[in-house]
């Protein structure tokens, strides 16, 4: 049943259940109005006669015609017999035992033996009494056609209300109908055109902005899955493809190795080939297992780690282990990031490595390390070739130009592990022109206190 239909019903029976309480309230103090009147009217009777049981008779009757009450008076002797003094338009058909006129002495009551009135009695002297009686039956009619009235009222109320607040809600419930219909579009993926406007009620404009915010965030998640799951493939294929180079190579070399006719040289150089592929394969494992722990961004990496001190340490190294080269640093001491010092250091090897394996030793190089605002700044550079295009992100197993090759060394995952590092660690990295005229790697992280 639809949120509409049970709407309608609720408010029709709400409706009739207020209209019946209030009319059953309005008949019951109707009637209860009407009987206090009528009793008002018996007890004027019977006081002007109290006190001088001579007049009694002729002062009730006296105050009956003069205030045009509707009242019966009946004078009951001691054996029974009635003698009727006024008639009203509705006449008693029978008469109260003397049991029932003594117990109305003190006031006006409904006796059994006179169903349908109002009697109090009089004593007038001499064992006789004085009956005033009154009808209830108009009251009773008057309360049965307020009753119909009041019924009436309730089940047209019944029937207004539903289609009044239906027509006063048609805009909010027509609004929540096409929201209805959008999100069950969403859920099976058949969604066409723009959310519908939120007409209406303020509740209506706030699930429909709900919902927008719902299907935008829904199709976000959607398209970082679709894109996870196409980088996720075509890193498997690459990974694949790069696995299965050194393979074919190894393979190759065992069957060659395994040939009688294989001469000690040719032995000597197919192991020395095979030892290299081996050596590439494990570092190309070690690459792809340092990927995927980056890409569950690591949940600890919130060490204070001394970036001035790190940096610091790997350009003294390089300078060593390269001593031919011209090598700049400005290193800016007490700098601090929060990150893991084991990633931070792969960092930097990669990004020195690259440098030796992809440019010549006369090629200057210069690091630098500084504060900027709340940002530690990290630069690294070479006067090398460079590259084609600068401000590329990274794609994996991707060499940007023919001399990054196999041959030498590379496997394409070098940008990729310190885009994914400087990105686990809440930082960026770009690449640019160098002034040296080769490739800037600038690395950006928040500062540490």
């Amino acid at each position: 049943m639809k949120l509409a239909t049970r709407l309608t019903i609720l408010l029709a029976a709400l409706t009739i259940v207020v209209a019946f309480s209030v009319g059953w309230f309005a008949v019951s103090l109707s009637s209860r109005s009407q009987y206090s009147s009528l009793d008002a009217s018996i007890n004027s009777v019977v006081v002007s006669g109290i006190g001088h049981p001579n007049t009694a008779l002729s002062d009730a009757l006296n105050v009956v015609q003069e205030q045009h009450y509707d009242l019966t008076l009946d004078v009951i002797d001691p054996s029974g017999a009635v003698t009727q003094v006024n008639s009203a338009n509705v006449m008693p058909t029978r008469s109260p035992t003397m049991a029932e006129v003594r117990a109305s002495l003190g006031r006006v009551r409904s006796v059994a033996n006179l169903p349908g009135f109002r009697i109090r009695s009089l004593d007038v002297g001499g064992g006789s009494f004085l009956v005033v009686a009154g009808s209830t039956s108009a009251i009773a009619q008057q309360n049965r056609r307020l009753a119909l009235s009041v019924a009436l009222v309730g089940v047209l109320a019944a029937l207004v209300m539903p289609l009044l607040a239906r027509l006063l809600m048609r805009r909010d419930l027509l609004t929540m109908g096409q929201l209805i219909d959008y999100a069950s579009d969403v859920a099976r993926g058949t969604e066409s055109g723009p959310i519908p406007p939120g007409l209406g009620s303020r509740d209506i404009r706030e699930l429909q902005a709900a919902l927008a915010t719902m299907v935008e965030a829904l199709h976000r998640r959607i398209a970082i899955e679709v894109e996870s799951v196409e980088s996720m493939q075509q890193f498997i294929g690459d990974a694949s493809h790069e696995l299965r180079t050194p393979l074919t190579v190894i393979k190759g070399y065992n069957e060659l190795l395994s040939s009688p006719h294989v001469t000690g040289a040719q032995q000597q150089r197919a192991m020395e080939r095979v030892q290299r592929e081996i050596e590439r394969m494990d570092s190309l494992i070690t690459d792809l297992l340092l990927l995927a722990e980056l890409r569950e961004v690591p949940q600890s990496a919130n060490d204070r780690v001394a970036l001035s001190g790190l940096v610091d340490a790997h350009v003294e190294e390089f300078r060593v282990e390269n001593p031919r080269r011209s090598v700049e640093s400005e290193i800016e001491p007490g700098i601090f990031v929060l990150g893991r010092s084991d990633y931070l250091d792969r960092l930097i090897v990669n990004a020195l490595n690259n440098i030796v394996r992809h440019t010549g030793e006369p090629v200057p190089v210069r690091v630098s390390l500084h504060r900027v605002g709340n940002d530690a700044v990290l630069r690294i550079e070479d006067g090398g070739e460079g590259l084609p295009r600068y401000g590329l992100r990274p794609q994996r197993f991707a060499r940007l130009d023919s001399s990054r090759s196999r041959e030498t060394g590379g496997s394409g995952l070098g940008m990729s592990i310190m885009l994914d590092i400087a990105e686990a660690l809440h930082g960026t990295m770009t690449t640019s022109k160098s002034p040296l005229g080769g490739l800037a790697l600038v690395f950006v992280w928040p500062a540490a206190a």
